[in-house]
Order: C-alpha cells, then structure tokens, then sequence
C-alpha cells in the first residue's frame, strides 16, 4: 500500500507554517509553533493518532496566538485531506472517551466530506487557559475540521482544570483519528457512493 502523507507550506503576513504529516506513522512528533499549549496539544493528538508529523509556525503572537493557532488547524486539516485522498477504504468514524485527573470528554468524528464542528460544554473551561481565551480552541478544531472536511465533536462532559480538559480532548481526538483513518475495506464507507 502507498504511504498516506502530504507537505504543507502556508505563507500570509500572519503566518508562516511548514508541516510534513504520515497518516501510517509512528507517533513521532515534532511541532513548535511559538506557543507551547498549541504544541502540547497537537503533540498529544498526532501522537495517540499515531501520525508522524513535524511542524514550525512563525506567527504573530505579539498580538495574540488567534492567527497562529488558527492557521494551524487549517494546515493539519489540509495535510490530513491530501493525505487521505478518496478516503477509499478508511474506517471513516472514530470515536473516544479519555479521562485526564478529574476530567473528561469525548470526541467523534466522520471523515464524511461535510465539515462541522460541534463544540459542547465549554462553559467547564476556564475563560484563559495558559494566557489566551478558551475560544482559541474551539476556533483550532473548527479550522481543522472545515479543512479536513470532517464532522467533529467534541464534549467537555466534567473537571475542573482547563489543562486537563483540553488535554483530555485531545487524546481522544487522536484515539479517534486513529480509529477512522484506519484501512479496513477495499471500497468507499458510503451507500450513495461518495463523501461530501
């Protein structure tokens, strides 16, 4: 079987970023995007996923890690498209619940072709988690999921600790990916024959 892999290079005045991402990895990761929670976070997802991916950003995080973290989402969410192509013969659907200390959430996603992200219980984050607003995050996944052309959700379902919550999601966000990018047929997962 031919490697599922795809370059990304993406230049804006905001941005700068280079990824080189494996869908069949080893869960060697490489990320710095300036901002260390955006590495972590990322770091956690392709590596439960099992993808290798290196990653640099230079972003404008002067201002605040919107741009940065944003631009990002879009980046991995393209590299995972390319990478996956038709999506012919991909499990399509992931799901996980994984616990981190007192917290918990789930995520499930379907590499469908129609993007959308549904973000729940947010309200258990804190309004800053290391230095910038909670939406930042949710804006992340909604990058990624439109670029991915996935359906995502993702529900904070208890805990206290914003580090916790955030990390807990992505855990399942690469337990999942894992599951629905997993070769298990010859054909396209769709009745009607296509995904979109």
């Amino acid at each position: 079987m031919s490697q599922r892999s795809a370059a990304v290079f993406r230049e804006t005045k905001e941005t700068s970023i280079r990824l080189d991402l494996v869908v069949d990895g080893q869960g060697l990761v490489n990320v710095h995007t300036g901002f260390g929670m955006a590495d972590h976070v990322i770091t956690l997802a392709a590596f439960w996923a099992g993808f290798d991916l290196t990653l640099s950003c230079t972003g404008d995080l002067e201002i605040d890690a919107h741009h940065t973290v944003e631009d990002v989402g879009l980046c991995l969410g393209q590299a995972l498209a390319e990478a996956l192509g038709e999506r012919s013969g991909i499990a399509r659907v992931g799901f996980a619940r994984v616990p981190m200390d007192e917290a918990l959430a789930d995520v499930c996603i379907d590499i469908s072709g129609r993007p959308w992200l549904e973000w729940r219980g947010d309200d258990l984050l804190p309004p800053v988690i290391a230095g910038q607003e909670r939406d930042l995050w949710r804006e992340f996944l909604k990058a990624f999921a439109s670029a991915a052309r996935m359906n995502l959700h993702v529900s904070f379902l208890y805990g206290r600790n914003g580090h916790h919550l955030l990390e807990s999601a992505a855990k399942g966000l690469g337990l999942a990916l894992r599951q629905a990018v997993r070769r298990d047929r010859e054909t396209l997962l769709s009745t009607k024959g296509s995904l979109d």
